[in-house]
C-alpha cells in the first residue's frame, strides 16, 4: 500500500471546508437523491427530506446535489430533480451540522452573478455549510435550449470563475465578458468565510496548472489505484510548483453494500458491489494516497436505503469521520 500524503494545512475558508477537508484525513459523504434508481434516469423523491434529517444525524460528512437543467435521456440521469440553490435552501433548514454541496454548478449555463448570490444565501443561511463545486458541463443537448455556444464553455467557465472570485469582495471593481462593476453596487450577502470554497470538477476543458491554482479543491472520479495515486500526485505538485499551498482531493463512487461484510467486489458503473469489509478497505487505499473525501452514490444499491445508510455509519464512519 503507498504511505500516505504528508499533512499540509488547507486553506481556511468555511465551516464546511473546514471540516469535510483535512490533510491525510478522509470523510464520507452520500450523493442526493438518497434512493436507488437503476431502471430509469428519474428518482421517485420519496421521503428525501427525512433521509437527508438522517444523514446528518448519523454523522455524514457531506450531502451532495447535482446541477441537471434538463432531463437529457442520452445522460441517462436526473439528479434530484429539484433546483439545487432551491433544494440547498430546503436544505438548509432541515439540517443542522452536515456539509451542503453541489458536485457541480455547471458555470456556463447560469450568469456567474446568480451563481454567487445564490451560493452565499446558502452559504449564510446554513451556517458556513457549503460547498461549491464548478463545472464546464458535459451535456451538449443543453447548450441549444439555453441559447448558449457548446464550443466555448471553457472560455465562459474561466471567465465566471473569475467573475464569482471578483465580486467577493466589498463594493468590486471588475470586468470581464459577464459585466462591469465599477466600485458603484455591491452584491449581498457575502460568503460566511470571505469567499466560497470552490472545487473544480474533473478537467473543466482548462488546464491541469490552471485548476491546481484556481480551484479551492479538485473533484475526480474513480479510477485504479495506481491512477488515481498518479493524477492526485501530480494535481499536488502543480499546487506546489505554483506555491498555493495544499488543497483537497475528493471523488465520487457508486456502491452497492451487501448484508454480508464479507461480500467480494463485483464491478458496477464508476463503483463496485461489496460488503463494507473491501469498501473499508479501498476507502483505506484511497485515503493513502491523498483522497481527502468520498462522495458515496446509492443509486445501484439493491438494499433498503435507510439501512443501508445505517450500516454505512455504523461500519465505516468510525474510521472516516473527521
Amino acid at each position: 500500500m503507498l504511505q500516505k500524503t504528508e499533512a499540509k494545512a488547507f486553506p481556511t475558508i468555511n465551516r464546511a471546508y473546514n471540516s469535510v477537508f483535512r490533510p491525510s484525513e478522509m470523510s464520507l459523504g452520500l450523493v442526493v437523491p438518497l434512493e436507488s434508481y437503476p431502471q430509469g434516469p428519474v428518482p421517485a423523491m420519496r421521503d428525501h427530506v427525512g433521509r437527508a434529517r438522517l444523514a446528518d444525524a448519523l454523522g455524514f460528512a457531506a450531502l451532495w446535489l447535482r446541477d441537471v437543467p434538463f432531463n437529457v435521456p442520452s445522460f441517462g440521469d436526473a439528479g434530484q430533480i429539484h433546483d439545487p440553490f432551491v433544494y440547498l435552501g430546503l436544505l438548509a433548514g432541515q439540517t443542522s451540522q452536515i456539509a451542503l454541496g453541489v458536485a457541480s454548478i455547471v458555470l456556463p449555463l447560469r450568469h456567474p452573478a446568480h451563481v454567487a448570490k445564490a451560493a452565499a444565501s446558502a452559504d449564510v443561511l446554513s451556517d458556513g455549510r457549503l460547498l461549491l463545486g464548478v463545472a464546464s458541463g458535459d451535456r451538449p443537448d443543453e447548450y441549444p435550449a439555453l441559447n448558449i455556444a457548446f464550443p466555448d464553455r471553457g472560455a465562459r467557465f474561466r471567465d465566471s470563475v473569475d467573475y464569482i472570485h471578483g465580486i467577493a469582495g466589498d463594493y468590486p471593481v471588475f470586468a470581464n465578458a459577464h459585466g462591469v462593476l465599477d466600485s458603484g453596487i455591491d452584491m449581498l450577502p457575502k460568503p460566511s468565510g470571505g469567499r466560497l470554497p470552490m472545487l473544480i470538477t474533473g478537467g473543466s476543458q482548462q488546464s491541469p496548472d490552471w485548476i491546481a491554482e484556481n480551484g479551492d479543491g479538485w473533484m475526480t472520479y474513480p479510477r485504479n489505484i495506481g491512477a488515481q495515486a498518479s493524477v492526485v500526485a501530480d494535481y499536488r505538485s502543480r499546487i506546489a510548483s505554483l506555491g498555493c499551498g495544499d488543497k483537497p482531493v475528493m471523488q465520487s463512487l457508486y456502491v452497492d453494500l451487501t448484508d454480508d461484510p464479507d461480500t467480494s467486489p463485483q464491478p458496477i458503473h464508476l463503483g463496485f458491489r461489496s460488503g463494507t469489509n473491501y469498501l473499508r478497505s479501498y476507502l483505506n487505499e484511497i485515503r493513502s494516497i491523498g483522497v481527502n473525501h468520498v462522495a458515496l452514490n446509492l443509486r445501484f444499491n439493491q438494499a433498503d436505503i435507510e439501512t443501508t445508510m445505517k450500516r454505512l455509519a455504523d461500519d465505516l464512519l468510525p474510521d472516516f469521520s473527521n
